[in-house]
């Protein structure tokens, strides 16, 4: 089994586990009868679009404590405040890990972020079942995201409905030629290549300015992973990217908001190139 498999094997356990404490017809419910929790003004698309129409490049930063690559990122995981800094420094949208296991991350963080932050949150996990798209719902989130690798294209296109069906968006994650024609086919509006492959977990920093020239400009376009200087967001923005999603990188600078106003500066000047 590759590390995407062993951490799919165990989303599913999650979802089966958490279903027999609280079945979907529940959650659906809740859906209906509860007030939820969400300060963004805006949602997913709308807040990375809105960057593109402006010709310049959206940053979604990632809230993370641990990754299956890396160990152990932040021991002091303060994550609202992490997130609060984010918002504050200008961050279009934040990514939450809620994966427990080799993320380390929780649902209670997502939920925790999306009642006080005035930009949307995407709900960073590994969807394996529709309960995990209602879940992300009732914890505030934006959007979710959807990784081509780890499902059919009737799932894909099936979580990809739902998700619109309940008022999110969807972060499409492709790592080659042949995801990006099925993330299209099923008309994602969102496009995000991992520099990552997810099999192994290692890295090729140019992998999404490659696959960029295979997604049309109207969907936005994500460049994922692996991004690690100003120098990497100049180059991605010279590229045409629409927006990056940045982690380790983020979490590991003492100095978060300074470091994202560095980033945006060497984003405009890419776009300026």
């Amino acid at each position: 089994m590759t590390i995407l498999d062993e951490i799919a094997a165990y989303a599913r356990e999650r979802v089966a586990a958490v279903q027999t404490k609280v079945p979907l017809s529940e959650l659906k419910s809740r859906l209906s009868s509860e007030v939820i929790a969400c300060a963004a003004r805006k949602g997913f698309h709308q807040a990375l679009a809105a960057r593109q129409a402006q010709g310049s490049l959206a940053f979604i930063c990632e809230c993370k404590k641990a990754s299956p690559s890396k160990g152990l990122i932040e021991p002091n995981f303060d994550y609202l405040k992490i997130a609060q800094t984010y918002d504050a420094a200008g961050a279009d949208a934040i990514s939450v890990l809620t994966e427990p296991k080799w993320f380390l991350g929780a649902d209670a963080y997502l939920k925790a972020i999306a009642a006080q932050v005035s930009c949307p949150c995407l709900r960073k996990d590994f969807v394996v079942d529709a309960y995990q798209i209602y879940e992300a719902k009732l914890l505030g989130a934006k959007a979710v995201l959807l990784i081509v690798a780890l499902l059919s294209e009737s799932q894909l296109q099936e979580y990809l409905h739902l998700a619109h069906e309940l008022g999110l968006d969807a972060l499409v994650e492709a790592h080659d030629e042949a995801e990006i024609a099925r993330a299209l086919k099923v008309g994602a509006r969102i496009i995000g290549v991992n520099n990552r492959n997810l099999h192994n977990f290692t890295v090729d920093a140019g992998n999404s300015t490659r696959l960029k020239s295979l997604v049309p400009p109207e969907v936005v376009f994500v460049a994922e992973s692996g991004i690690a200087s100003p120098e990497q967001v100049t180059a991605l923005a010279a590229a045409g990217c629409n927006a990056l999603l940045i982690g380790e990188y983020l979490m590991r600078a003492p100095d978060k908001a300074a470091l994202l106003h560095e980033l945006r500066a060497a984003a405009e000047k890419g776009v300026a190139s």
